[in-house]
């Protein structure tokens, strides 16, 4: 078939199927517009505000380093005899969250890994009424310390619909409020 028996079958497109495809897209565009407004969606309902408590953060070892013993240093080819064994597991993070003196979080998050020797992961929505919160928040990563490793307490004012972040970052001095 040569190019003009082509040009020659095909039909010139009418007015009608313009208008369909007009009509077609005009109903198309006002679907979309009536689902992107309707129905309102409200993530916390007026007067509220919300507290995310999300961090992830590495315990500390649950152990020190040893040295190793002449018996194992034995079972190893001299290339391979490390100066000191150091245990890869990792401590389990411990977190206490109160709002106006009232206990609303404690979880502990275990180490990821298959040697539990990644970080620790906690993520918690608090949904509370606007206006002034008392916050103290606790954590401990250390198996070994006796009490909590990082604590910090704060009055904030919350604004209705402000969401608020607790945060553990060690290079801004621990727990972080934002």
């Amino acid at each position: 078939m040569n190019a003009s028996a082509a040009t020659a079958t095909r039909r010139p497109v009418t007015v009608g199927a313009w208008l369909g495809q007009a009509v077609l897209y005009a109903l198309f565009a006002v679907f979309i517009g009536v689902f992107s407004h309707w129905p309102v969606y409200h993530p916390l309902p007026p007067g509220d505000a919300l507290i995310k408590i999300s961090f992830t953060h590495t315990g500390k070892p649950v152990g020190d380093c040893r040295p190793l013993t002449e018996e194992e240093k034995a079972k190893l080819p001299p290339q391979m005899r490390p100066k000191q064994i150091c245990p890869r597991e990792r401590s389990p993070v411990s977190i206490e969250v109160d709002i106006n003196g009232q206990r609303v979080l404690q979880r502990t998050a275990e180490p990821s890994g298959l040697k539990r020797d990644g970080s620790s992961a906690v993520y918690q929505r608090l949904q509370v009424p606007a206006g002034e919160q008392k916050i103290a928040v606790r954590m401990k990563d250390d198996v070994r310390a006796a009490g909590f490793t990082a604590q910090r307490e704060a009055t904030i004012t919350l604004k209705p619909s402000q969401v608020l972040v607790i945060d553990y970052n060690a290079e801004k001095g621990g727990i972080v409020f934002q």
